[in-house]
């Protein structure tokens, strides 16, 4: 908005506009008093989301203006409600001095907080990563770049399809996605929360390439591996052009660039996350999931760490094995609950660290980080006897931070207050100039004592006495009687009935000494609080290092705990490829059951790479699958698994097709997603793919469906040969077996009592004999007369199955050979007692064509 536009509203609204104008897509909290307020639309949409009263003040350019506000001691609440709607917010306070200004105070936005540049503690998840997200396309290829701006991790990586792009914002679950404006991504990201578009030219590859090596201080990108990845590098610097707007200062805590290789990680697309409830319950609201039952970590780093294993899996056998070497020390040593107890009293140093880096750090964040190093010593001195190649390089990670411990211990007071401005940070001893400071303000009843008595001794005046008032200050009072005995250095202050109050050149000093002090106090101390943090920050090398090290050992003696407590057993990773798994068990549904659950055993390799599975509904096929995968993703990204023994080989990607749901919004029906994740798994699976497929093809026609799901199992077990559980309620799909080579049936067993069923959740050999399904629609509920009507009619359709049988006519089987020729298509719709001779020399020709092209 231009000046001619604001210039008819009141002073203080055109400071308000040209403030707005600056942050037109935030919410703008302008500081009044007491209160941030919001006006025009923004008041109109925090009054929406935050349900707060809309008024309406006075009026400007000739409207009246709308209004809400939040109490400035309370923000934090408000914010923390803004940013979990997506909603960004500028800070605006005021900078200049009321007692000066002409017109409205001075005011400039201090702060930007948007959803995926929180670094306040109270704004955000102790246990999840609160991740930037930056994407970069060209055609069919995406540069992407991810950001924790409050530990500093700050990755990059390039996928080459749209596929593997959703699949790594399923993988890292970004609170905030930067595209450019004219970014085609806009239609599939438009239901993503935190969505924000920037300039086009802020994803420019030369220009990212400066203000990354500026940022870095380096020449040059090749040390971080992504000098390559131009589209990766766009994204960066767009993400780290962002975050400079944003937090308004310097970013010291990111130091470099991670480059990711997706084939470095197990993959695993959307559809599959989402099944297999690593992170997240497919309810979405807090049901259990693989990270709740295996997160028992001390601390909210090693929380964060643990989630970060389970959502990227390695391949690297090396990596993983280190890790279950790590583990199985630990548990050998019994050492977890000695560690624990240290462990939990260490604070979140990597968002404490980033607060240091921003210089937004609390008094408090520094005690928590003094307290956390105090117990350094103990932990070292408990990893230091391993000789474990991975433990015996986390203790050296967790390096000497006796100086930065001993520079907290003499600075911060033990408990201190929540803000520096409220004073009583620093330690006494600290600073002599702050002690001085302090001991002038806390000692001047006594220096008047002192002074008065003085004063009476040098002039021989019994009756002087010393006095304050608030508005002539510090005075010597004397009987005017006395006056003319004064000595020549006091100065008359103030004449009042019957005495005089005079002033020293001493006593002046003085006053102005202890009126001052305080407020000079304060500054010393936001001097001195400020130099701490700098001198912090040269250490944040060390510091990040050892917060990386405290993190990965929590992990460890967490799985450990994990494995100790739930009886996990140590995965066998082998080069050979196949599955073996003794006595499998699902993670998190035998955490829930009452009763014991009931283990399985796998065995996939080359002769049975494909298992077609039977069994009722309810029976445990779909536990059976995602236990298979679960147990494979534990394993890879370095945990003990819930087996007797599992034998694994290797594995590229993790494919999950279970389960019917549709996007309405996108326009797709259930069957159209389905075949969607289907299609995926078809284009991408390898033979060392894991494939979960259940139920494929039930969402249309009865043939069409099982057209669909014979044609995608004889898919997987020929051409792409991929490890597969193939979950079906098709009976007709058990005889592919005896068609192809390296499928096999599995069935889970079922018997019936009564009119009823008892589900055993067994795995056994060959297919099921029936599939239950009015016995389950019994247990569900279904009314009687339903059943029972269902049940007639089924015995009806057997018996006329039966009879068309016995007047041998063929079943329709899957295996329905090859369509019949064009042309014995052509000679059964002719006709020959209706054809002319030249109809008839026609149709020959015309079959005689058909049988040549064919």
């Amino acid at each position: 908005m231009s000046d001619s536009d604001i210039s008819t509203h009141t002073p203080m609204m055109q400071q308000y506009l040209r403030l707005k104008a600056e942050y037109p897509d935030l919410l703008l909290f302008y500081r009044m008093g007491d209160f941030y307020e919001l006006f025009y639309e923004d008041a109109e949409r925090a009054a929406r989301v935050l349900d707060i009263a809309l008024t309406k003040r006075g009026q400007s350019a000739g409207r009246p203006i709308p209004m809400a506000g939040v109490p400035f001691h309370a923000a934090e609440t408000y914010l923390a409600r803004l940013v979990r709607h997506g909603i960004g917010v500028a800070i605006c306070e005021q900078i200049g001095d009321p007692g000066k200004s002409k017109g409205p105070v001075e005011r400039a936005v201090v702060r930007v907080v948007t959803p995926g540049t929180l670094t306040d503690e109270a704004l955000l998840e102790d246990r999840r990563d609160n991740l930037l997200v930056a994407i970069q396309q060209d055609g069919g290829r995406f540069g992407l770049a991810s950001l924790e701006l409050s530990s500093g991790r700050f990755s990059v990586l390039e996928v080459s399809d749209r596929e593997g792009l959703l699949s790594e914002i399923e993988r890292l679950e970004p609170a905030e996605i930067l595209i450019a404006e004219d970014s085609p991504l806009a239609n599939d990201l438009q239901r993503t929360r935190g969505l924000t578009h920037r300039p086009v030219w802020h994803f420019d590859t030369d220009s990212a390439h400066r203000l990354l090596c500026e940022q870095f201080g380096t020449r040059d990108l090749v040390g971080f591996g992504c000098a390559d990845r131009p589209l990766a590098i766009g994204a960066a610097g767009a993400l780290l052009q962002y975050v400079q707007h944003t937090q308004r200062a310097a970013l010291p805590h990111l130091r470099g660039l991670r480059t990711e290789d997706r084939d470095q990680a197990v993959i695993l697309d959307a559809a599959t996350r989402r099944n297999l409830e690593i992170t997240t319950s497919l309810s979405g609201v807090g049901g259990p999931t693989l990270a709740s039952v295996m997160d028992r970590t001390a601390t909210a780093m090693g929380g964060r760490l643990l989630r970060r294993w389970l959502g990227r899996p390695l391949r690297d056998i090396e990596t993983v094995r280190a890790r279950h070497q790590a583990i199985a020390t630990l548990i050998d040593a019994g050492v977890q609950a000695a560690w624990h107890e240290i462990l939990a009293g260490i604070g979140d140093l990597e968002r404490i660290l980033a607060r240091i880096a921003l210089g937004t750090a609390r008094p408090r964040d520094l005690a928590v980080l003094r307290d956390s190093l105090a117990r350094l010593p103990r932990l070292s001195a408990l990893v230091e006897p391993f000789d474990d190649p991975l433990l015996r390089a986390l203790q050296i990670g967790l390096g000497d931070q006796s100086p930065s411990l001993e520079r907290l211990t003499r600075a911060i007071v033990e408990q201190p207050p929540p803000l520096v401005r409220d004073g009583g940070v620093i330690a006494p001893g600290y600073d002599a100039e702050l002690d001085a400071l302090r001991d002038l303000s806390a000692n001047a009843d006594q220096f008047l004592l002192d002074l008065e008595a003085r004063e009476r001794e040098r002039t021989g005046l019994a009756n002087l006495k010393l006095g304050y008032n608030r508005i002539h200050g510090y005075y010597i009072e004397l009987n005017r009687s006395q006056a003319e005995r004064v000595p020549p250095d006091y100065v008359r202050r103030q004449t009042l009935k019957g005495v005089e109050r005079y002033i020293t050149p001493e006593l002046k000093r003085f006053e102005d000494e202890v009126l001052s002090s305080r407020e000079r106090a304060l500054a010393r101390e936001k001097d001195l609080y400020g130099g701490l943090l700098a001198e912090l920050a040269e250490q944040l090398p060390d510091l990040q290092a050892c917060a990386e090290a405290l993190a990965t050992l929590d992990v460890l003696a967490n799985l450990a705990e994990r494995a100790i407590q739930l009886d996990w057993t140590r995965p066998d990773l082998v080069v050979e490829p196949g599955f073996g798994i003794v006595a499998g068990r699902h993670p998190v549904v035998e955490q829930v059951l009452d009763a014991p659950f009931v283990a399985n055993d796998l065995y996939l390799d080359d002769r049975e790479r494909v298992l077609v599975i039977t069994g009722p509904n309810m029976g445990g096929k779909s536990t059976f699958m995602r236990q298979t995968a679960l147990i494979v993703l534990m394993a890879y990204a370095g945990s003990f698994v819930p087996a007797r023994s599992a034998r694994l080989g290797p594995i590229d990607r993790i494919f999950s097709r279970i389960g019917a749901a549709d996007d309405l919004a996108g326009g797709r029906s259930t069957f159209m997603v389905e075949m969607e994740e289907t299609a995926n798994i078809l284009h991408n699976a390898t033979a060392q793919s894991l494939v979960l497929m259940d139920e494929v093809g039930r969402g249309t026609s009865t043939f069409d469906g099982l057209s669909l799901a014979w044609a995608c199992g004889v898919e997987l077990a020929t051409r792409i040969q991929a490890f597969t559980l193939f979950a079906t309620h098709y009976f007709e799909l058990t005889t592919l077996p005896d068609e192809y080579p390296g499928i096999a049936n599995r069935h889970l067993e079922a018997i019936e009592h009564q009119d009823s069923i008892v589900f055993l959740h067994r795995v056994r050999e060959g297919p099921a004999n029936q599939s239950y399904g009015l016995q389950v629609a019994a247990l569900a509920g279904v009314p009687r007369t339903v059943i029972d009507r269902a049940r007639e009619r089924l015995r009806g359709l057997e018996e006329a199955a039966r009879q068309h049988t016995d007047r041998g006519a063929t079943q329709l089987s899957l295996s329905l050979g090859e369509p019949p020729h064009p042309a014995v298509e052509a000679l059964r719709s002719l006709d020959p007692d209706g054809l002319s001779p030249r109809a008839a020399l026609d149709a020959l020709y015309q079959l005689k064509g058909l049988a040549d092209s064919g």
